[in-house]
C-alpha cells in the first residue's frame, strides 16, 4: 500500500462523474472502511462531503469496492490538498431541503399556526413586479385592510430578487428564486414567543449548538436584548447591536414598522468575540429574521404605537440547507446542486476539479434555471416589459454563460437543439414539494423555455454583427491614439443583445481595441439602482380609507339571489375623503350594509344601477346612477356613482337597485368564459391555462398560455363545442366547499384571485368545474349563442380571445349581416356570390396598378432622358459624369427606375442623384454608382446617408446603388447641391 500516493481523482463506471477522494497517509488500516464523496476546496485543502463507504483493502488492486452497488475506478492523480481527511457523518435524511421546509411547518403547525400554501410570484399588489417576501400575501391584514382569517400562520413562499444578480454566483448567499420560511402573528403572540421560538426550532428541532448562533438586535430595543440575554440564555457577548439602516425595518416613508433581530450561524468560533463584524460572510450567514411590527410611522417620522402589534419573520430555506448539509455556499445543498451537476454534464465538465471561474457560472444556471421555470409556471413568458422582461433577462443569461461553459446546441449533440429544456426537466423534478403545480404545467414551460433560448440564440449572433460593426468604427476614429470602444457601446450589447461582457472585452482585445469598463460600470450601476429603487420594497402605507374602514363593517352581498334591497348607508366619500352628506351633481363613493351590487372581481366589472334616498310617504329624496362598484379595504363594496337629484346622507336607508339587463349580460358572458376555458382544454391542451380575463356587458375577453396562434379549424371547433353545450340546456350548479375538496374534486382555480379556506365552486356538470365568486347564468341556454370576435398574441407565449354572447351576440350577427346586405346592394351579388366577386375586383385592381406603376416608370425614364443634357464631366481628365437632379413629384419606384437607366445611359464612370417629392410631405431619394466610381473608394450609401438625414430622414443600400427616404420636402434642393459638392471634391481627387 505504500506506493500509493492519495488522493485521486475517481469516475464512476456508470455515471462518468468526477469525485475526490481522500486518504490520510498512514493509519488507515485501522479504518477498514474510509469515507469518500465530492471534494470542495478552502483555503486549508479539501473537505469531504461523506455519502458512502470504500473497502480500504482492495486499494491495492487499483480499484476500490464500494460498500454498495456502485464501483468506482481511478482514472487520474489528483495533487495533494490536506494532510489528513475531515470526517463528516453521512447524511442524515432529515437535512434535506425537502425535510428543512417540512420541520419548519411542523413545528410551527404545533404551536397553533395554521399552515397556508405559498402565494403566487405574480403579486396581487400593484408597489412590486414580484413576491419578494413571504409576508407580502399578508400585507392587507397588516395594514388592517381586511380582517385576519387566522390568528397566525406559517409558510413556505416562492421569492424572487433580481436586485443583486451580479452577485449571484459570486457570493455563498445570493440567489434570485429563493425560499422563504415564515411564521407570521396577526395580533396574537409577540416578542416573547417569537424569540423563544425561533430559538427552539434552531437548537432542538434543527440540532445548531448553541455557542455557534449570535444575535443582533436594533441598538435602542432593551427588551429585546433582554429576552435573548435573561430569557434564551444568550451570553451579552454575542447580542449585538445595530442602527437602523440594519435592524429597523421599515415599509416605506410612512407605515408600519418595528425593530427588529436576526439569528446568526457561525462557522468559525474559533476566532473569539473580539471586534465581530457580522457582515463577514467568510465568518457568519444570517439565517432567520424577525421583524416586531409594533409602530406606526406618521408624516412627520414620528413612531406611534399600533393597536395590533404583529410579528413578520423570515427562514431562507437555502441559507438553513447549507448549514445542516455542511456545504460551502448555498449552490451546493440538494436543493440547488443536481441542476448544476446536470449543467456541468452538458458543458462536459467537473464542477469538483472546476476552477472558481467555471464554478461561477455553473452556479449562475442552477440559480437562473429555478427563477425561470416557477415564474414561467405562475404565468410569466418573456418579453421585454415588466415581469416578462425579468424572466427574459434571467433566460438570456443563462443561454450566453452556458455559451462561456462550452455548451454548444442542446448539449448532448444536437448543434441546432436546446439545452434549458434539459435543465428545466431537472428543476421540474424537484419541484414537487415546492409547488405541485409546476409538474402539471411542464409541457409548457419546456416549450416556452425551448423557443425563448432558440429566438436568443439568433438575437446573440446579430449582436455579433454589431460588435463588428461598432469595433470598426472604434478602429476608424481612433486618429492616431489608442483604440477604445464606449462603456455605452458595451453596455447595449450587454443590455439589449444579451451579449457578455467578457466575450466583447476578448473578441476586442484581439483586434487591439480596448473598452471604457468604468463608463460600462456606470451604466450598469443606473440600471441597477433603477431595479433595487422599483423592486426590492414592499411598500405598506396606512391610508384614509384604513381609519375609516375601523368604524365600517364588511359589505353583506346579496346579489346571487336578489337584485334589490333595502340597505344603510355606512359612509360617504368625496375625493376620497369621508363627508356626512352629499348634493346633486357631485361625484361620490357610497359606502353600504350591505347591496345586491356585484363589486369588480375575478375579471367580471362591477354592477351598474341606482340608489334611491326615500322620504316619508315614500316620496323619492335622492337618486345616485351607480356606474362602477370596487372593493375596497377587504371587503367593503364601495359604490361609485353621481347624485342626480336631491342630497344623500350618511346612516340614511336608500333603496338598492341593479340594472337586470346589464347584470344579465354579465352573467353570461362569465358562464361563456368558464365554457371557452373548457373548449380551449379540449381542442388545443390540457396544459394551456389562463392568464387573464374581462367580463364585461358587451363581450368578453380571455388571455390563456400557448405557444402558437389558433387554426381556423380549432376556433370553428371551439366555436362548435361552446355552442353546443349552450344547446344542451345543462343547469349549473353552486355549491360552497373546502378549498381542500374544492381542488381534490378538480375545480380549477381562476388567475389571479385568492381564496380563503371556504370556497365558492360554480360547475357546468360534464363540462367546467372552476373556483368562481361571479355571476352565472342557472342554465347554459340562458346564453343563446357565442361567437369568436379575434384571436391574437399580446404578449410571447401568451393569446387573446375576444368573443360575445348573449344579447351581445345576437347584436353582433345582426350588425354583421346588415353590412352583408348593403355589400351585396353594392356589388349586385348574392351572398354567396360576395367573396368571388371581390377577389375579381382585387385582380382588377392589382392588374390595373401595374398598368399604372409601368406607365409611371416609362414617364420617368422619358424625363430622366431630358436631364441627361445637364450632365457634367469632372475629374483630371474630364472623364467621369455626374448628374445631380430634383425630379418633382416622381413616386419612389419610378426614381429608382430612373437612376439605373441614367447610370446605364451616361457610361461608366458615372454617378446620378435624383431626388423627388412624391407628395404627403415625403421626400424620395436615390445615389447610382458605376463600377469605376466604386474603385475609386466612393461608396453610395456614404453619400446618401448626410443627404437623407438633411432631408429628415435615413436610408442605405450597396455600394453602387442606395435609396432613402425623408420627411422634409422643403430641404430637398438644398441637400442635393450638398451632394453635388461633395461628389465634386471625391472625384476631383
Amino acid at each position: 500500500m505504500s506506493n500509493l500516493n492519495f488522493p485521486y481523482s475517481l469516475k464512476t463506471s456508470s455515471h462518468g462523474r468526477d469525485f475526490l477522494l481522500l486518504f490520510p497517509t498512514s493509519g488507515f488500516q485501522s479504518k477498514p472502511y474510509l469515507p469518500f464523496s465530492r471534494g470542495y476546496r478552502y483555503s486549508s485543502g479539501l473537505i469531504v462531503r461523506t455519502q458512502t463507504l470504500v473497502d480500504a483493502s482492495s486499494l491495492s488492486h487499483g480499484r476500490a469496492r464500494i460498500k454498495g452497488p456502485r464501483v468506482v475506478q481511478f482514472v487520474a492523480k489528483a495533487q495533494p490538498v490536506a494532510e489528513e481527511l475531515v470526517e463528516e457523518k453521512l447524511r442524515d435524511p432529515q437535512t434535506s431541503g425537502d425535510s428543512i421546509r417540512q420541520r419548519f411547518l411542523d413545528f410551527y403547525a404545533s404551536r397553533g399556526h395554521k399552515v397556508l400554501p405559498s402565494a403566487s410570484l405574480v403579486p396581487d399588489d400593484p408597489t412590486v413586479l414580484l413576491t419578494i417576501a413571504g409576508m407580502l400575501q399578508f400585507k392587507p391584514i397588516f395594514l388592517g385592510k381586511v380582517p385576519r382569517e387566522v390568528p397566525s400562520a406559517a409558510t413556505s413562499q416562492k421569492c424572487i430578487r433580481t436586485n443583486d444578480i451580479e452577485n449571484v454566483g459570486r457570493t455563498s448567499r445570493h440567489q434570485t428564486f429563493f425560499e422563504m420560511l415564515g411564521n407570521f402573528s396577526f395580533g396574537d403572540y409577540f416578542k416573547k414567543e417569537a424569540i423563544k421560538w425561533a430559538w427552539e426550532l434552531s437548537t432542538s428541532e434543527y440540532g445548531l449548538l448553541a455557542d455557534k448562533l449570535w444575535i443582533s438586535v436594533y441598538q435602542d430595543d432593551d427588551e429585546t436584548f433582554a429576552l435573548w440575554h435573561d430569557e434564551i440564555g444568550v451570553p451579552k457577548e454575542r447580542i449585538i447591536r445595530l442602527g437602523e439602516d440594519d435592524n429597523f425595518w421599515t415599509s416605506g416613508a410612512t407605515g408600519p414598522c418595528g425593530p427588529c433581530s436576526e439569528i446568526y450561524y457561525d462557522f468559525h468560533p474559533e476566532r473569539g468575540t473580539s471586534n465581530v463584524d457580522l457582515g463577514d460572510d467568510t465568518r457568519f450567514i444570517e439565517f432567520y429574521n424577525l421583524v416586531f411590527m409594533q409602530y406606526n410611522k406618521k408624516d412627520d417620522g414620528s413612531l406611534e404605537p399600533l393597536k395590533q402589534k404583529n410579528i413578520d419573520t423570515g427562514l431562507g430555506l437555502e441559507r438553513m440547507a447549507r448549514i445542516l448539509q455542511k456545504v460551502p455556499n448555498n449552490y451546493e445543498t440538494d436543493l440547488i446542486f443536481p441542476i448544476i451537476e446536470k449543467a456541468a454534464e452538458l458543458a462536459n465538465v467537473s464542477y469538483a476539479l472546476a476552477d472558481d471561474s467555471t464554478k461561477t457560472k455553473l452556479k449562475i444556471i442552477g440559480d437562473h434555471m429555478r427563477a425561470v421555470v416557477y415564474l414561467i409556471s405562475d404565468g410569466v413568458n418573456p418579453s421585454n416589459i415588466g415581469r416578462g422582461y425579468v424572466v427574459r433577462r434571467l433566460i438570456r443569461r443563462v443561454v450566453r454563460t452556458g455559451r462561456l461553459l462550452g455548451v454548444k446546441g442542446d448539449g448532448m449533440g444536437d448543434l441546432q437543439g436546446a439545452f434549458l429544456p434539459i435543465l428545466a426537466k431537472k428543476v421540474i423534478e424537484l419541484s414537487t414539494n415546492i409547488d405541485a403545480d409546476v409538474k402539471t404545467r411542464a409541457s409548457r414551460i419546456l416549450e416556452e423555455l425551448k423557443r425563448e433560448e432558440l429566438r436568443f440564440v439568433l438575437t446573440l449572433e446579430r449582436g455579433e454583427k454589431l460588435l463588428d460593426q461598432m469595433l470598426a468604427d472604434a478602429l476608424l476614429n481612433a486618429q492616431g491614439t489608442a483604440p477604445c470602444l464606449s462603456g455605452k457601446d458595451a453596455f447595449v450589447l450587454y443590455d439589449t443583445y444579451g451579449f457578455p461582457v467578457e466575450i466583447t472585452n476578448e473578441v476586442a482585445e484581439e483586434r487591439g481595441i480596448s473598452i471604457d469598463m468604468n463608463s460600462f460600470d456606470i451604466e450598469m450601476e443606473k440600471q441597477r439602482q433603477l431595479s433595487q429603487a422599483a423592486h426590492d420594497t414592499v411598500k405598506l402605507g396606512v391610508e384614509n380609507g384604513a381609519n375609516l374602514a375601523e368604524d365600517i363593517p364588511d359589505t353583506e352581498f346579496l346579489g346571487y339571489n336578489t337584485l334589490r334591497s333595502t340597505s344603510v348607508v355606512e359612509g360617504l366619500l368625496v375625493n376620497g375623503s369621508p363627508v356626512a352628506q352629499v348634493s346633486k351633481g357631485s361625484e361620490v363613493e357610497i359606502l353600504l350594509n350591505r347591496t345586491p351590487f356585484y363589486a369588480e372581481s375575478g375579471g367580471q366589472i362591477g354592477d351598474n344601477g341606482f340608489l334611491y334616498m326615500m322620504e316619508a310617504e315614500n316620496e323619492q329624496q335622492a337618486i345616485v346612477e351607480i356606474k362602477d362598484v370596487q372593493k375596497s379595504m377587504g371587503n367593503i363594496f364601495v359604490h361609485k356613482g353621481t347624485i342626480t337629484e336631491g342630497m344623500i346622507e350618511v346612516g340614511r336607508e336608500v333603496e338598492a337597485a341593479v340594472d337586470a339587463n346589464l347584470r344579465q349580460r354579465a352573467k353570461v358572458h362569465h358562464t361563456a368564459t368558464h365554457l371557452l376555458q373548457s373548449a380551449l382544454k379540449r381542442v388545443i391542451g390540457q396544459e394551456t391555462s389562463q392568464a387573464g380575463s374581462l367580463v364585461a356587458f358587451d363581450r368578453l375577453r380571455f388571455d390563456f398560455n400557448f405557444h402558437r396562434p389558433l387554426q381556423d379549424k380549432e376556433l370553428v371547433e371551439i366555436e362548435g363545442l361552446i355552442n353546443q353545450w349552450i344547446g344542451d340546456a345543462a343547469i349549473l350548479e353552486t355549491k360552497v366547499m373546502s378549498l381542500t375538496d374544492a381542488k381534490r374534486d378538480g375545480a380549477i382555480a381562476m388567475f389571479g384571485e385568492k381564496y380563503g379556506e371556504q370556497v365558492r365552486v360554480v360547475e357546468v356538470p360534464g363540462v367546467s368545474m372552476e373556483l368562481c365568486g361571479g355571476t352565472h347564468v342557472s342554465n347554459t341556454a340562458e346564453i343563446r349563442g357565442f361567437k369568436i370576435i379575434s384571436e391574437q398574441g399580446i404578449a410571447s407565449g401568451v393569446r387573446r380571445i375576444e368573443a360575445v354572447a348573449g344579447d351581445a351576440f345576437i347584436e353582433y350577427v345582426l350588425t354583421r349581416d346588415n353590412y352583408m346586405k348593403q355589400l351585396c346592394s353594392t356589388l349586385k351579388v348574392k351572398a354567396e356570390e360576395v367573396t368571388g366577386r371581390v377577389e375579381g375586383l382585387l385582380e382588377e385592381l392589382r392588374l390595373t396598378r401595374n398598368e399604372v406603376s409601368a406607365a409611371r416608370a416609362k414617364a420617368a425614364i422619358y424625363k430622366a432622358s431630358t436631364l441627361s443634357s445637364r450632365t457634367s464631366t469632372i475629374g483630371t481628365s474630364k472623364n467621369t459624369r455626374l448628374l445631380v437632379e430634383s425630379m418633382d413629384d416622381v413616386d419612389a419606384d419610378s426614381l429608382k427606375n430612373a437612376a439605373e437607366y441614367l447610370v446605364d445611359l451616361l457610361k461608366d464612370p458615372a454617378a446620378v442623384v435624383l431626388g423627388s417629392c412624391p407628395g404627403d410631405g415625403k421626400v424620395s431619394l436615390v445615389v447610382a454608382l458605376t463600377p469605376g466610381v466604386v474603385d475609386l473608394g466612393i461608396k453610395a450609401g456614404d453619400i446618401i446617408k448626410p443627404l437623407a438625414k438633411s432631408c429628415g430622414g435615413g436610408g442605405g443600400g450597396r455600394p453602387n446603388f442606395a435609396q432613402a427616404g425623408g420627411r422634409k420636402p422643403e430641404n430637398l434642393l438644398g441637400a442635393l447641391e450638398e451632394a453635388r459638392e461633395q461628389l465634386t471634391k471625391l472625384l476631383e481627387k
